[in-house]
């Protein structure tokens, strides 16, 4: 089967989130399935792009209303990553070191996608299937099915990938002239709340929709930024699938990031070397519990909640704690979480900014690993810190409810918190310090999570089955 994953990230290529990590994860995984899968990537000015060899294969002009880009479509010359890679390149729009984030960015993902599909008609192979991730992409099925100039491709099907509800690339009807032209009696598919929604265009029209949990599935019917009652409609051809994790790059026994390598028969040893490093580095206490939270400080994975909850948590733990934190995001969020610094000097630190090295020394360091998120459609994060023996420490929402299993409850592997509150957020670092001085179940409660498999094996599947199921209906 060739399939075609288009999206905004793809890591190693760009990344931002999670996104990154599953784009390019599951397309290594289907194509070592015998699949042969290409991802389409906008081409942004980062650090992938100048150090490896790409080669042109196509040059055109995007047309967005009265604006005309020329871009260029790449490939890469040599397959570093599992599968074949293409960017496209529109240097005025994408020639930035950003991914998101500028007052163009509707103009800039539209002239992605239009270019992608332009490339796409002048090709000799076309794709059986094309799997479409976020609302960046999610005009692509309205464009197909409906735009004159893509009548060669409206019967390849499509899915579109829900990996959060919470962005949704709205923009207003005057700018309905960036898109190609299409029988206007067809405008009212656009449509929702008023305006273009580009994630809603995206559900009416692709012929599948899947979201990275089963439970995520079941929450955007109910909660999803205004576009619940379109997920119940969609329901029908929508399905919750577990993401996975690339066990290969998240490996404390090969991983080259970390301090000193282990596995689940030396994780005790291999764990302390890891955070002697780290907290040498940060000026932390390697015989305390060492607390870590890995992401985006936002409200929706309750930074803000955290920022309020680490100095009495500090303050009441007379023994004493270690709480790190890494991530970039809020400015004001940021600003909280720096100041604390001083007044916490040997138990508390933060990095602000994302660094991948890091990322992985602190999930080999860590003791517990927290997660107040609001929002969690699926969340690897707890998946990385089962694999490096990290007991996470979530709320019940999206994809952490179904992975995270309560130290209370029949094969519990972390601990659970129903609300993102601080008093939620207090109770569960002091059950975790608990856990911590009760050395046989603390190490018992690490092996199990190491011992879980979070692989894309049977994930990959399920997409594969998904789109067997929507090929049969050409």
């Amino acid at each position: 089967m060739k399939i075609f994953h288009i999206s905004a990230e793809c890591y190693p290529v760009a990344k931002v989130g999670g996104l990154a990590d599953i784009v390019g994860a599951l397309s290594k995984f289907q194509n070592e399935a015998g699949h042969h899968v290409s991802v389409i990537v906008p081409r942004y000015d980062v650090k992938y792009f100048k150090e490896n060899e790409f080669v042109a294969v196509h040059a055109g002009h995007v047309k967005l209303g009265k604006f005309n880009f020329p871009f260029s479509v790449y490939k890469e010359a040599v397959n570093n990553l599992g599968f074949e890679l293409y960017s496209v390149a529109i240097p005025e729009l994408f020639g930035r070191n950003e991914i998101y984030g500028f007052e163009d960015d509707i103009e800039r993902f539209l002239s992605f996608q239009i270019a992608t599909l332009d490339w796409l008609i002048s090709r000799k192979s076309l794709p059986d299937v094309i799997n479409c991730h976020d609302h960046h992409t999610g005009l692509i099925p309205f464009m197909m099915l409906y735009a004159f100039k893509y009548e060669k491709i409206k019967n390849i099907p499509t899915i579109i990938t829900i990996h959060s509800s919470l962005y949704q690339g709205q923009f207003g009807f005057d700018k309905l002239y960036y898109l190609p032209d299409f029988e206007l009696s067809n405008v009212h598919v656009l449509q929702w709340d008023n305006q273009i929604n580009s994630m809603a265009v995206g559900l009416k029209c692709a012929w599948a929709v899947t979201t990275v949990s089963p439970n995520y599935l079941n929450e955007i019917n109910y909660s999803a930024n205004g576009l619940e009652s379109l997920f119940r409609m969609v329901r029908y051809k929508s399905k919750g699938i577990l993401n996975g994790i690339d066990t290969e790059v998240w490996n404390p026994e090969k991983d080259s990031m970390i301090e000193k390598n282990y596995s689940i028969n030396n994780f005790i040893s291999g764990k302390k070397k890891n955070k002697e490093k780290l907290c040498k580095l940060f000026d932390l206490d390697s015989e305390k519990p060492l607390f870590s939270f890995i992401g985006r400080l936002l409200p929706e994975k309750g930074a803000d909640v955290l920022a309020e909850a680490i100095p009495i948590a500090i303050k009441e733990n007379k023994k004493g704690i270690n709480i790190f934190i890494l991530g970039s995001g809020d400015k004001q969020i940021e600003t909280q979480l720096k100041e604390l610094v001083a007044d916490f000097k040997g138990n508390y630190n933060v990095f602000i900014g994302y660094n991948e090295e890091l990322a992985h020394l602190i999930y080999a360091a860590s003791d517990f690993l927290l997660m107040p998120s609001r929002i969690e459609p699926c969340g690897l994060n707890q998946m990385y810190s089962f694999r490096y023996g990290t007991v996470p420490v979530v709320r019940r929402t999206g994809g952490l409810k179904d992975t995270v299993i309560d130290i209370g409850d029949e094969n519990g592997n972390g601990i659970c918190h129903d609300q993102t509150s601080v008093i939620d957020i207090i109770a569960s670092i002091q059950r975790a310090i608990e856990l911590f001085e009760d050395k046989e179940k603390f190490n018992s409660i690490r092996k199990l999570g190491m011992s879980l498999d979070h692989s894309w094996k049977n994930a990959y599947k399920e997409y594969i089955e998904m789109y067997n199921l929507i090929i049969k209906k050409i």
